[in-house]
């Protein structure tokens, strides 16, 4: 992959407010512009707000919506990730992250774990996605993940398998916990997960995490970057809104798959094969029967 500056949006996004939403991804954009930045990264529905509910028909944008478009000219000269709630053919609403690039849609993520436990709910307003693919941008292979599916480590997996090399990975993740001298105890639960991530798929991790209020939520910001060794090459602060630029650089990434060759050595048939057994077991699929050759 070639080295990029990649620009972590940290923003707070209004409920519902499109019009609103758009000036913030604009004025971060600006910011990521004068530093120089290849990328800008934001939040897990940074578009539309997140505790979207009744909401969600009136608020989810098409690929040919007027917004939609307004915001992919806007990459003519910096690449996006933005989040956003999908109409998607169908009329099927999706939690979803578009790749923006040289004005157009290079490609979506469907969020496909859609959590339903404890403060959430995502299951009663969309439907689920059903694939994890990385695509090509004009720095090297990436894949995108948004908040739940990062703890399911079959998702960085398949997308490092199929060639990525940075995981953009959105989230509009709640404060949970607190302890006196600690502060927020779920962002560096957060912080763990993303750098064992970034160091059993020898890959870039960026993590953006949106703040701000809705509907009694308080959202924890606290984005990070982080290279294939797991070291932070930049991060922010939680609670606040702001941009910081991460440096991904190539070479970097080349030492590490040398130095740790997981990727190399992984056995995809084993895989193919053990998990085959098990959904067979699982979900009692019958054998099939090969006949014998006619004697």
């Amino acid at each position: 992959m070639q080295t990029v500056r990649v620009a972590l949006a940290q923003i707070a996004p209004k409920l519902g407010d499109l019009e609103s939403n758009l000036e913030l991804h604009r004025d971060a954009i600006g910011l990521a512009r004068r530093e120089k930045a290849g990328v800008v990264v934001f939040p897990e529905l940074s578009l539309t707000g997140y505790v979207l509910r009744d909401q969600v028909p009136e608020i989810a944008l098409t690929s040919k919506a007027p917004l939609f478009k307004r915001l992919a000219r806007t990459s003519s000269d910096v690449d996006l990730v933005v989040g956003y709630a999908e109409e998607a053919p169908g009329h099927r609403f999706h939690n979803a992250t578009a790749y923006f690039s040289k004005g157009r849609v290079v490609h979506v993520h469907r969020k496909v774990y859609l959590p339903t436990y404890g403060m959430f709910d995502e299951g009663r307003d969309f439907a689920a996605g059903e694939l994890f693919r990385a695509f090509t941008t004009r720095r090297g292979r990436a894949g995108m993940l948004i908040c739940e599916d990062a703890w399911h480590p079959s998702s960085a997996w398949i997308l490092v398998q199929d060639g990525a090399e940075i995981l953009f990975t959105l989230s509009s993740g709640p404060t949970r916990g607190a302890k006196p001298r600690r502060g927020i105890t779920s962002i560096p639960i957060w912080h763990e997960l993303l750098r064992t991530t970034a160091q059993l798929q020898t890959s870039f991790v960026v993590y953006v995490n949106r703040v701000g209020y809705e509907d009694g939520l308080n959202f924890g910001g606290g984005s990070i970057a982080l290279d294939p060794f797991g070291r932070t090459l930049a991060s922010l602060p939680s609670l606040t809104a702001g941009v910081t630029v991460a440096e991904l650089d190539g070479e970097v990434l080349r030492r590490a798959r040398a130095a740790y060759p997981l990727l190399r050595d992984e056995n995809i048939e084993l895989v193919h094969r053990e998990v085959s057994r098990i959904r067979h077991d699982r979900f009692q699929i019958p054998v099939p029967v090969v006949p014998r050759r006619a004697r």
